[in-house]
């Protein structure tokens, strides 16, 4: 046999994936429309389509709209031919959630986590998710991968570093055990990749092919999406902004311990509501009411977070950032003063905004990175025909 030339079980493979890709791009599309859109003879469209229909990948379904259908077929992909689960593991909660490969959530649980260590995470998950598809109806069996969100960088899939509020997280342990919980797939990322790929897929960073999203709360962190795609950087590590302070005498942490220190300097000996703790809630609260104190502290916390903004776009010119976190999630009050320090300090600056998905932009991140990842999988391991 020639070195390239197809084969018949080759070219049946090619022709069923043109036409499952042609039915989820038109659908509701009829057999004829299939074969003019893709340039496939009837008789071939059929052939795949059988398969197709056998494999529980696409299903009949009515046409869109009221014009003639001249007894035609019509056909839709089935989204629950698979499965995707999403998991966002904190230092206090563990979040998950299940969707179809339409995406459509089915279902989502939030559990505290007993204490921030790997041992509670390993006791937690596996029961979360055994919960969730039940609760859902969805069968086990059918769920492609799960895609986990975790507090630190992970590089290669599988060593977790840089972690600071989950002990016994860093290493390779992890990974192996969590996924020995597991018949199906289980990929690990970095939670604030998979916060910015949320807002990418159903927030406010879509369309958006150059943006960061940057979460401000205990710690400081940022997903970087550049020309459509996540840049994880050599070790996965790109983002990690609390190490941009290094070598720095000025301080400007951002981070919820600094803004707590920042209220207690700025609110000594002043007629103020706020007190000790100086929680960042309250801080953002007061500075609603018009507490000169907070609003104070608020203006030098947008300086701060500014100041870790302005070397991600001027570096990378992002079109976008989106601020997230406990506290970044506070844009009434940081987007516009955020922007105007920018607007000072660039040529060119970003647009600033709130996350549109707050405590959901993780787990939405991992439903889109897990079924973008089941889309392909089920043709692959599609069921054969007896």
């Amino acid at each position: 046999m020639a070195a390239g030339r197809a084969t018949p079980p080759l070219l049946k493979s090619l022709n069923e994936r043109t036409v499952l890709d042609a039915i989820r791009s038109y659908a509701p599309v009829s057999r004829a429309e299939i074969s003019r859109r893709v340039g496939i003879s009837k008789p071939t469209v059929s052939l795949a389509l059988r398969t197709l229909l056998d494999a529980g990948l696409v299903r009949e379904t009515e046409p869109d709209g009221d014009g003639p259908k001249y007894g035609a077929v019509f056909f839709e992909p089935d989204p629950g031919a698979a499965f995707v689960l999403g998991v966002d593991l904190g230092a206090r909660f563990v979040r998950a959630a299940v969707c179809d490969l339409a995406g459509d959530v089915r279902g989502r649980r939030d559990v505290d986590l007993p204490e921030p260590t790997a041992e509670a995470a390993l006791g937690t998950i596996p029961p979360l998710v055994r919960s969730l598809l039940e609760g859902a109806a969805v069968p086990e069996e059918l769920l492609d991968g799960i895609v986990l969100g975790v507090p630190g960088a992970v590089e290669g899939d599988s060593r977790i570093s840089l972690v600071s509020n989950v002990g016994g997280l860093e290493g390779e342990a992890f990974a192996s055990e969590i996924r020995s919980r597991f018949e199906c797939s289980v990929h690990l990322e970095n939670d604030i990749n998979l916060a910015a790929l949320g807002e990418q897929w159903r927030g406010v960073a879509r369309g958006v092919d150059d943006f960061a999203f940057i979460s401000i709360g205990t710690g400081l962190g940022a997903g970087l999406v550049l020309h459509g795609e996540l840049h994880r950087g050599r070790h996965g590590a790109a983002g990690e902004l609390d190490y941009a302070r290094a070598g720095h005498v000025q301080e400007f942490d951002p981070c919820a311990g600094a803004l707590s220190e920042l209220a207690k300097t700025v609110a000594a000996g002043r007629r103020t509501v706020l007190e000790q703790p100086y929680d960042p809630r309250l801080i953002f609260a007061a500075a609603r009411a018009g507490d000169e104190v907070a609003g104070e502290v608020v203006a030098e916390e947008a300086r701060r977070i500014a100041m870790h903004v302005a070397p991600i776009a001027a570096v990378a010119d992002v079109a976008l950032v989106v601020l997230g976190g406990g506290i970044g999630a506070n844009g009434d009050l940081l987007s516009d003063a955020v922007r105007g320090r920018l607007d000072e300090w660039l040529p060119r600056p970003p647009r600033v905004e709130a996350s549109s998905l707050g405590d959901a932009a993780v787990l939405t991140g991992a439903l889109a990175v897990g079924r973008r990842a089941a889309l392909d999988n089920v043709f692959t391991r599609r069921r054969t025909p007896v």
